[in-house]
């Protein structure tokens, strides 16, 4: 059986992974989001809107969403569905905490059984493995009927494709005549996988008794065959030593009457006893593999899957906590990118504050080209249109008032790096090899995120690279994003894109008013000549300079 919330017809696979996931990382500081993914945001009791505290850190749900966020998803149903499971967990959140700790505390005791040792128990044919096998059969049991009363207990409030179809396949894999029929079995096997004896009360001890019923058919000369199984049962009864007076006086009747035969401990006919108890619950144990088989890997997927979800509330949480709005994002066709005061998420979580916002409908448009003022939020744009992206293709909420874009599940990001003893060359030389890997990847279900790249080198040279690496990939089909200080560049795109409106080319710049104040805003302009650096020099310098002449 599949949990199915992740996907609408399969299960979680590591496939098909963003290209040098790591630059992605690095360049829109997506660990912020890992991190907070992993921190449930801790509420005072009386007053739920008062934030107090960060709760301890889960790892497991910090790298569960780092791999979830990391697989794009490439169809708008595919966005669709994980949005709508997520609005049933934000609607129901304590249905989502309760399915975590429930699966978690389900893999704690299997683990507890040995699962991560499950296949070294020996032999197929041993006691061991034979005890192993009926302990998972009675906590996978146990299990499906506690998940069952949980998704009974909200079901009112599921309203989700995933969800209410996840409940009916546990309905009808797990009906309640099959539980009924597996519990009878496992009752009856009791004695095999039990310890001999158990304390009953407070004084009573108490011991499980096999109660094995043979058929068969009686052949020429009496001879017995056709043996067929018709019950296996465990009798309770108190326990009394084997040394005691009652039970040697039980054990000298028994041999006396003709009806009973008496197993003495180490004799053939007990080891014969001990085979065939053996052989007859293997034989009910394997007769009940399909149903061990069908949730062997169900409850690890299901714990996981609701781990992303339990992860992605903690998210919202975070959202609510520095008031920023948040919408779930609409996949459009390739040529769609628009939204509504689209802030930075991480710079948010970063600095303990609500980012400003910017609101751009780039539609119909194969390149963006920001330039502007040093300084005016250009680059923070360009991070705040990638976290976006990756979150939306994750089936995540993005920090927006609205925010549509196509489905790129080729995203790559190229920003400047800072020249380190970790380089083998120089940081020209760094960035080429970088685009290189990059475009050999590419098609034409690409983004690319170009910040500042190219301008390790001369401005004329830089602006050369630039033009030539961004005609080749928009030429190739690819969407490309690019803040640049490669002034020449920008202006012999702008100069060859004209007035044309299907030019397929959008210029926007980081606002500064006149006196030179930064409103950490873009809008639509036309490449300027100029980054205003001697704007930050009268900030930090101010009338602290004073020119002396002659």
């Amino acid at each position: 059986m599949n949990a199915n919330l992740l996907y609408r017809d399969g299960e979680w696979t590591e496939g098909g992974r963003y290209f040098e996931e790591r630059a992605l990382i690095q360049d829109l500081g997506l660990n912020t989001l890992f991190w907070a993914a992993g921190r449930d945001v801790l509420r005072d009791e009386k007053d739920k809107d008062r934030i107090i505290a960060l709760g301890e850190p889960d790892a497991f749900l910090e790298s569960t969403m780092k791999k979830v966020m990391l697989v794009p998803l490439e169809t708008e149903d595919g966005i669709r569905y994980r949005q709508e499971i997520l609005q049933d967990c934000l609607a129901s959140e304590a249905f989502l905490y309760e399915l975590y700790a429930c699966t978690k505390g389900i893999l704690d005791a299997w683990d507890k059984l040995g699962r991560k040792a499950g296949s070294k128990t020996g032999s197929r044919n041993s006691a061991r493995s034979l005890i192993y096998e009926i302990h998972i059969m009675q906590l996978f049991v146990d299990s499906l009927s506690k998940l069952k009363a949980l998704f009974g207990k909200y079901a009112g409030g599921l309203r989700s494709r995933g969800l209410v179809s996840l409940k009916a396949r546990l309905d009808a894999e797990f009906s309640g005549e099959k539980e009924e029929a597996l519990r009878k079995i496992l009752k009856g096997i009791a004695f095999y996988a039990n310890d001999k004896e158990h304390e009953d009360g407070v004084t009573a001890r108490m011991v499980n008794k096999p109660r094995i019923v043979l058929g068969c058919s009686l052949g020429d000369g009496l001879k017995l065959g056709d043996f067929h199984l018709e019950e296996v049962d465990t009798d309770t009864k108190r326990y009394r030593n084997p040394a005691s007076l009652l039970s040697r006086a039980q054990g000298y009747f028994s041999e006396r009457t003709k009806t009973l035969v008496n197993i003495q401990r180490g004799t053939e006919l007990a080891a014969q006893a001990e085979s065939l108890e053996f052989n007859t619950v293997r034989y009910i144990v394997a007769c009940c593999e399909p149903f061990v088989n069908a949730f062997n890997g169900f409850f690890s997927q299901l714990h996981m899957q609701a781990a992303f979800y339990r992860g992605a509330v903690n998210l919202m949480h975070h959202m609510e906590r520095y008031q920023l709005r948040s919408c779930y994002p609409r996949a459009g066709s390739r040529e769609a990118l628009c939204f509504r005061e689209l802030k930075e998420f991480v710079m948010g979580l970063e600095q303990h504050r609500n980012p400003v916002g910017n609101t751009c409908n780039i539609e119909g448009k194969d390149l963006l080209i920001v330039t502007g003022a040093n300084q005016g939020g250009k680059s923070t744009f360009l991070r705040s249109i990638g976290i976006a992206q990756v979150m939306m293709q994750c089936g995540l909420f993005v920090a927006a008032e609205s925010y549509e874009s196509g489905i790129f599940p080729s995203f790559f990001t190229h920003f400047t790096r800072r020249e380190d003893s970790a380089m083998n060359s120089g940081r020209l030389d760094e960035e080429l090899g970088r685009m290189s890997r990059i475009v050999d990847h590419v098609g034409a279900d690409s983004m690319i995120l170009l910040n500042e790249s190219f301008a390790s080198t001369t401005e004329k040279e830089g602006s050369v690279i630039a033009y030539d690496v961004v005609k080749a990939l928009t030429e190739a089909g690819v969407k490309v994003l690019a803040v640049t200080h490669l002034l020449s560049f920008a202006r012999k795109v702008y100069e060859e894109a004209g007035t044309d409106p299907d030019s397929g080319v959008e210029f926007l710049s980081a606002q500064r008013t006149e006196e030179g104040r930064r409103t950490f805003r873009m809008i639509q302009h036309a490449p300027e000549l100029t980054s205003f650096g001697l704007d930050l020099y009268e900030e930090l310098i101010g009338t602290q300079f004073i020119l002396h002449t002659d």
